[in-house]
């Protein structure tokens, strides 16, 4: 094991030096049985307060790792119980980078679904305020095998009377039929441009695709 413990910034500095301390103890740095620095040269060497030294002193004590006595200094207890502790630590900050990642995954999904609701809404407006511009703009529907009229004309089926809409013209494997009357057939693969009396496409569609399974295809 390494007698080296990576750890964050914010672990309070005397839990880092019982860390540390673990680490040496359970790679063996430090038998069982020896006495390593009195509190005063642990403060020394890591640069710390008594205070501090004492508190990662006493964290040791309470492990079971090491003892401490006034006068005697620190004495290692067990090197099983310091492997133990390292190890608990590594895993807790395996679970809380765990933790971390999975939170910044889910803020970033919040904040990228509001940025696709954004442009979703501009995307809206935009094409709201162009039809405004142009009102005679078409829509179009594309016949398929489904379509309930398939191989019928328009005066047939009343498309007008049923749907208030005038169709335009005809796409048919790429010819455009112009202004095609009241006798073009629909045939399958066709594309119907039309103009509504309500600005929507919604009667059209309900009219050639009236079952519930055929407006899914929309």
């Amino acid at each position: 094991m390494e007698n080296q413990v990576k750890y964050e910034d914010d672990i309070p500095r005397y839990q880092q030096i019982a860390l540390e301390l673990a680490a040496r103890i359970a790679c063996e740095e430090y038998q069982e049985g020896a006495k390593i620095y009195a509190r005063s040269a642990i403060a020394s060497q890591y640069k710390v307060s008594p205070e501090t030294a004492r508190r990662a002193i006493c964290v040791l004590c309470d492990l079971g790792i090491v003892s401490s006595e006034k006068g005697s200094g620190v004495t290692i207890l067990s090197q099983k119980h310091a492997t133990s502790y390292v190890k608990q630590f590594q895993k807790r900050k395996t679970f809380d980078k765990i933790k971390d990642n999975l939170l910044n995954s889910i803020t970033q999904q919040q904040e990228d679904l509001q940025v696709l609701s954004k442009q979703l809404s501009d995307l809206i407006d935009a094409s709201q305020q162009l039809r405004s511009m142009n009102p005679f703009m078409p829509y179009k529907i594309e016949i398929n095998k489904q379509c309930v009229y398939l191989n019928k004309c328009i005066a047939e089926i009343q498309f007008w009377q049923h749907t208030g809409a005038t169709v335009l013209a005809v796409d048919r494997q790429g010819v455009i039929l112009k202004s095609p009357g009241p006798y073009v057939t629909l045939f399958e693969h066709d594309v119907l441009y039309f103009l509504p009396q309500d600005d929507t496409s919604q009667q059209v569609k309900d009219f050639l695709y009236p079952t519930a399974e055929s407006k899914d295809i929309f």
